[in-house]
């Protein structure tokens, strides 16, 4: 498949909103393509950095993906991982992926910051934030 990043980009609205993330954030993404990540404690949302840039860049050419939104988290034992929120390239599962959503259960890509090699797509469950971003529950 090759869906367009135009195509891509209007699906990421809608998750980002389905997501309930803060407006003006959405708008960004919207109008100049800007990807925020919420970090912790309270989920507010920052820019990402240059290395952050890279490594989005990076997954979105290797998996035909579009990132629109990270989330940051700090495990115990596994150390710092950011969750790539992404649109694919399998127009089939859009509609498995908004029931997801409904509960809170988003595909991603979870780079491991402390253990690259241990970076891997999967489900995670995020929650909405009152700073307006998302927080990794599982």
């Amino acid at each position: 498949m090759n869906i367009s990043v135009e195509e891509k980009r209007v699906e990421a609205i809608k998750r980002m909103k389905m997501l309930k993330l803060y407006p003006p954030i959405i708008k960004q993404f919207e109008q100049k393509g800007w990807v925020n990540i919420s970090e912790p404690p309270l989920g507010a949302h920052f820019w990402l950095d240059e290395d952050d840039k890279k490594r989005v860049a990076d997954f979105e050419a290797k998996y035909n993906a579009l990132v629109f939104t990270a989330v940051r988290c700090y495990w115990d034992i596994i150390g710092k991982m950011d969750a790539f929120l992404f649109v694919g390239d399998y127009r089939e599962d859009w509609e498995i992926e908004y029931e997801d959503m409904k509960h809170g259960i988003v595909l991603a890509y979870v780079y491991n910051h402390d253990a690259p090699w241990c970076s891997e797509m999967g489900c995670i469950t995020v929650a909405p934030t009152p700073a307006g971003g998302l927080q990794r529950v599982s």
